[in-house]
């Protein structure tokens, strides 16, 4: 009896035990699912010794910060003014930053650490931008600093991380060679600062890179440069900086190739004036060529009409002097594929009033198939179009036809309506678009006012996405009427034509030339469908 009664009362324990595990389970607290990501970079918790110590006597700097975090691209991201034999040896503990000096410092002189993006959370990969630690080895810091905005030269937008930099005067020649070590990234408004600096003579630049070396490289990077040395005794505000694309000195073929369809594509590291391009190899397809230029004779595309060769030796020239010599290779059974495809001039479908339909080729079209075109005007069929040639683009066709308002349209190209060199047909394409009523184009008329006669001004009105959709040159005041723009945004922007060659010329580092200046209008010239926008712009002297 006393035995069962040992067994029950352990059963019934068993039971509570297995029940009250079950209910601390259900209660207990789970490391909560999901919740706002981490966008915060980390925090300096403490410094020791602390950040603009004077008599700096120490062999290490400690850093703690509120996380884990991680250091990446040291050897760009890291520096310190002014430079040692020896860099500074940079070792992460946990959360800890430890930074030793295996090189002696120099006596009354102050050292500036510069982070740039090296510190980085080690999940979301957040990063400590423009961190810096300072200290001095004698009883005072250098305390003169640097401000200024770095802007772009065309859009007169603030530039976002571009690095600024100084270089003393001695040491300009490290300018596209070696890092700067003393630098900052612009914020949100392009603004930078640069602290604690001695005085001293120094080129101020900014750079706007692709590498991320701090090293410019005038391939890919645009820089911005004030002409004359600064020389620094007193604090110094609104030292602004234009960045700018220079031209290559040297010109040279960035990419060549011929593409799966058989054209062949060059891009340059230059704007040419007037280049000539010749088959040398076969001479025979020179005069068959056909070369289409990039709207800044920067790129080229190029039609040959016979495919067959094992190498082509084409020459580049400039204004009648040769710049390059190239050849392509293509392989003995290489084959293209072609088909003819054609882009058109329509907006969401619908076709501007005050233009005739446009098509633009992939190839040049050598004829055409009227009969393989049909167009319908509410399901019925017209025959009444008319297609015609562009006389300035080889790729391009008009079609013509008195459209009317409130009717559907649809073109209907049969496959082979249209016929391009090698025999490369084009197979059946559709496009159905409307007709845009006047009632929602709207006119500016603008007033230019000049501030100096006989000097050249080219005018670009520019949409919202600030793409030009009109350029002039006035040398005088004038009063120029826009007609048909489609309603809403658009902006003026002046450049200041110094050379009257009607466009805008870059700088040059290396010839202290900075580019021609332009002034973007800041009022919003608002288009409204059947209006007429009067405007008057005085164009700042420059």
């Amino acid at each position: 009896m006393a035995k069962n009664s040992i067994i029950s009362n352990f059963r019934i324990f068993t039971s509570l035990l297995v029940l009250t595990s079950l209910i601390y389970s259900c209660a207990s607290i789970q490391q909560p699912q999901g919740g706002p990501r981490d966008t915060e970079a980390p925090k300096v918790l403490s410094m020791e010794p602390k950040n603009f110590t004077t008599n700096f006597k120490e062999k290490k700097i400690i850093i703690e910060f509120d996380e884990y975090f991680k250091l990446q691209n040291e050897s760009k991201e890291f520096s310190i003014s002014p430079e040692l034999k020896i860099p500074p040896l940079l070792k992460v503990k946990k959360k800890i930053l430890e930074i030793s000096f295996p090189d002696t410092l120099e006596k009354n002189t102050t050292y500036t650490l510069n982070f740039g993006k090296l510190i980085a959370d080690i999940n979301e990969n957040n990063v400590l931008k423009n961190f810096s630690y300072v200290f001095s080895t004698g009883p005072k810091l250098d305390s003169l600093s640097i401000k200024g905005k770095v802007t772009n030269s065309i859009t007169g937008e603030p530039e976002i991380e571009a690095v600024a930099f100084i270089l003393p005067l001695d040491r300009d020649t490290l300018f596209g060679k070696g890092r700067p070590a003393i630098y900052a990234l612009t914020d949100s408004s392009g603004n930078y600062t640069l602290n604690n600096l001695r005085e001293g003579s120094y080129k101020v630049y900014a750079l706007k890179e692709k590498g991320g070396d701090k090293i410019y490289q005038q391939s890919t990077d645009e820089i911005g440069f004030i002409k004359e040395p600064i020389v620094l005794n007193k604090p110094m505000d609104s030292l602004n900086l234009k960045i700018f694309k220079e031209d290559a000195t040297v010109f040279r073929i960035l990419d060549k190739r011929i593409n799966a369809d058989g054209s062949i594509s060059f891009a340059f590291n230059q704007k040419l004036q007037k280049p000539e391009i010749a088959v040398l190899e076969p001479a025979a397809l020179n005069t068959t060529k056909y070369l289409k230029f990039s709207k800044n004779n920067d790129s080229l595309k190029m039609w040959l009409t016979d495919m067959s060769f094992d190498s082509t030796k084409i020459s580049i020239k400039e204004n009648g002097k040769l710049l390059q010599t190239t050849t392509l290779l293509r392989g003995k059974k290489e084959t293209y594929t072609r088909v003819l495809n054609a882009t058109d001039n329509l907006e969401d479908q619908t076709l501007n009033p005050n233009r005739p339909l446009k098509l633009t080729f992939n190839f040049p079209v050598l004829s055409t198939d009227i009969a393989k075109m049909q167009l319908l005007e509410d399901s019925v069929k017209r025959t009444t179009f008319t297609l015609e040639k562009d006389s300035t683009d080889f790729l391009s066709y008009y079609i013509k036809y008195p459209w009317r308002i409130k009717k559907s349209y649809e073109m209907k190209f049969e496959a082979g309506a249209f016929t391009a060199i090698l025999n490369t047909k084009n197979k059946e394409f559709i496009k159905d678009f409307k007709l845009g009523n006047k009632d929602d184009y709207g006119t500016l008329i603008l007033k230019l006012v000049v501030p100096e006669q006989n000097k050249s001004y080219i005018v670009e009105v520019i949409d919202e996405s600030k793409n030009p959709v009109n350029t002039i040159v006035v040398t005088k005041d004038t009063t120029v009427r826009f007609n048909n723009y489609k309603a809403g945004k658009y902006f003026t922007r002046i450049t200041y034509d110094n050379n009257k060659n009607k466009k805008w010329d870059t700088g040059s580092v290396a010839e202290g030339r900075q580019p021609e200046k332009i002034w973007n209008e800041p009022k919003e010239l608002s288009i409204r469908a059947l209006w007429e926008r009067n405007e008057t712009i005085n164009i700042p002297k420059e």
